[in-house]
């Protein structure tokens, strides 16, 4: 990637009515764009016919591109198969606990199956050999929003066995691990392990879970392996990571935004293969706008490198609720930049005229005329460009972690906090009231965790903790770090057995606390606020009570703690309530951090970084 920001655009000329890959390319330089995303879903225009190709399509926006001094990211187009390999072999449809899917959507593949596998490998081959000399290409996205789609068929479990033998050598181990016993589902030879898309323990199908995640990265490493044959050394191997899509208002697909840790694949895994990291980007848009999902999306795969990222989607108009006001676009692309983002290309160029997402508008309407979002655009484009590397590619050293955790995700959908709060609510609750309070903060898998590297560590519900994890974070506080968790967390282990002695396991010294009960709140408050969902009834045992419970039967409990702890702190809030209690508690854990917390609040919001020069830069968004 070049010293500026890299802007533009999705861009299919297959879907187009006429050619127009020269009015759209000069159009696109108009506005200030450098790069234009292709290819990542035209396996049946690539390969209409097996063994039949035809790249006139790429070719034609390579050769404007050069003409143009634009660059190119070339995207493999394995999500979504062509028909007649479906008809070839009805075993590319991934088969799920509904059972096996029919042909039509995108991103309902059995990534395992050998069929699919081979002739995804000749299209990837193909495609990357014909462009990969080309000038203008300056990468490869490999795939898209890549995930296990549910794959519950035989590929996938006949997979699984051999993983649990290599993992635990014999049954009676895994037994013991899972707690087997339960139900007799106790297995005594690996010939009688049983369908998982049957499965009732909790730990068991987690582990499913974790290995279907695994092998959705694998598919990414097997495919990173490919272009790396025939890609130059100064081209890059991304991928658009996408995050948990969170509905409100009505039920259907386009009703939600990009929020939370993704169930489906675990991106600190897929993003060892790939050269830069990349990712996709939707929020709320006009009057529900608040930049938090931008942030902690960015947050999340800036770290996942730690290094600059690339937004490979972000919305242009898409629906009738993101149609941005006057100038939520410019806010839009700053606060990508905020974030630490390398550059940022919009979905996509031009409203289609007909399919699926015909109503998912891009920066042109279906007009295909210069408007409103395009105008901006072009704003956005020209103070970039004399910007450039003063703005891009921001080096961020937050003293805050918070962690996530893909398997402590699935435990909570398998023991549910309650039907209305999940654990990327509870995420989005602890990670926005930083926000709002504008302490920044790193987004961190738990599993990658550096403590030297913060003050200040905050565990939203992190349900699942191996000993390794425990011990790291007891002894981060005892050498003088502060912890801040909440309720539901360090309560199993990795198998999701929960710990069979005092709650939180291990790490109750440390908060001078314990608890054995938890209860639905009903009309309990703490400090006049209103608890909701959940509470654990905390008894201090050395530290110090925050706020007991506002209750008849529960104000002999306290819903939060201070304690100090060797050299450090540690925190604990045990119930989900208002962010200003939150709130109230970051700051004496950031004043005991010994950190700087700005006096501005939401909704104005500063986020600041070391840029390419080596000069701080504030990011003011409001």
């Amino acid at each position: 990637m070049g010293r500026e920001p890299l802007f533009g655009t999705a861009y299919y000329p297959e879907y187009m009515l006429c050619d127009r890959t020269e009015t759209d390319l000069k159009m696109m330089k108009a506005a200030g764009m450098n790069v234009v995303r292709i290819g990542e879903s035209t396996w049946s225009t690539l390969e209409p016919e097996e063994g039949v190709f035809d790249f006139s399509f790429v070719d034609r926006v390579l050769d404007v591109a050069g003409q143009e001094d634009m660059s190119v990211i070339i995207g493999t187009p394995t999500y979504a198969v062509p028909p007649w390999l479906v008809k070839k072999e009805p075993g590319v449809m991934v088969e799920t606990r509904e059972g096996q899917a029919s042909y039509g959507k995108r991103q309902l593949v059995n990534l395992l199956n050998p069929v699919f596998r081979r002739h995804a490998e000749t299209v990837i081959r193909r495609l990357v050999e014909h462009t990969a000399g080309r000038p203008c290409v300056v990468g490869f996205q490999i795939d898209n929003e890549t995930k296990h789609y549910g794959n519950a068929g035989k590929e996938m479990q006949e997979a699984f066995v051999e993983y649990l033998k290599e993992k635990f050598q014999t049954p009676q181990n895994l037994n013991r691990a899972f707690g087997l016993a339960f139900w007799s589902n106790a297995v005594s030879r690996w010939e009688d392990f049983p369908d998982m898309k049957g499965c009732i323990n909790g730990g068991l199908a987690a582990e499913f879970s974790r290995f279907q995640r695994k092998m959705a990265a694998d598919y990414l490493a097997w495919q990173a392996a490919l272009v790396r044959e025939y890609k130059r050394e100064d081209q890059f191997i991304t991928h658009n990571l996408d995050f948990e899509w969170k509905k409100f208002g009505a039920d259907i697909a386009q009703d939600g935004y990009s929020y939370g840790v993704q169930p489906d694949i675990r991106h600190y895994e897929a993003a060892r293969h790939l050269t830069v990291a990349g990712t996709d980007i939707y929020h709320p848009g006009q009057d529900e706008l608040t930049g938090a999902e931008t942030a902690f999306c960015g947050d999340e795969i800036r770290c996942l490198k730690n290094q600059p990222y690339l937004v490979l989607e972000c919305q242009a108009q898409a629906f009738k609720y993101w149609t941005p006001y006057p100038g939520q676009l410019t806010l839009q692309a700053y606060g990508h930049l905020a974030s630490g983002a390398a550059g940022m290309l919009y979905w996509n160029w031009h409203s289609i005229h007909s399919g699926y997402e015909t109503y998912w508008k891009g920066l042109l309407s279906h007009d295909m005329k210069p408007g409103p979002a395009y105008e901006e655009a072009c704003r956005v484009g020209a103070e970039w460009k004399r910007y450039g590397e003063q703005i891009s590619g921001l080096k961020k050293e937050n003293a805050v972690a918070l962690l996530v955790d893909n398997h402590s995700l699935t435990a909570l959908e398998w023991f549910p906090i309650d039907k209305d709060l999940s654990y990327n609510d509870v995420v989005r609750w602890m990670y926005d009231s930083l926000y709002e309070l504008n302490i920044e903060c790193d987004v961190v898998d738990a599993g990658a965790l550096d403590t030297g590297k913060y003050r200040m560590i905050v565990t939203p519900a992190l349900y699942s903790a191996p000993e390794s994890l425990l011990e790291k974070l007891e002894q981060f506080v005892r050498e003088g770090g502060v912890l801040v968790s909440s309720f539901k967390s360090f309560v199993a282990d990795e198998h999701l057995r929960v710990y069979p002695d005092t709650q939180p396991h291990r790490l109750h010294d440390c908060f001078g606390m314990s608890y054995s009960q938890f209860t639905e709140p009903g009309k309990t408050t703490l400090k006049g606020q209103k608890v909701s969902y959940f509470a654990e009834l905390l008894e201090p045992e050395g530290a110090e009570s925050l706020a007991e419970y506002e209750h008849r039967y529960w104000g002999a409990y306290s819903g939060a703690v201070r304690n100090a702890c060797g050299k450090g702190y540690a925190f604990y809030l045990g119930c989900f309530t208002t962010k200003e209690i939150l709130k109230e508690l970051y700051l004496q854990a950031a004043g005991y951090a010994g950190l700087e917390v700005p006096e501005a609040r939401w909704p104005v919001i500063i986020r600041s970084g070391v840029n390419r020069p080596g000069k701080k830069v504030h990011f003011l968004l409001h």
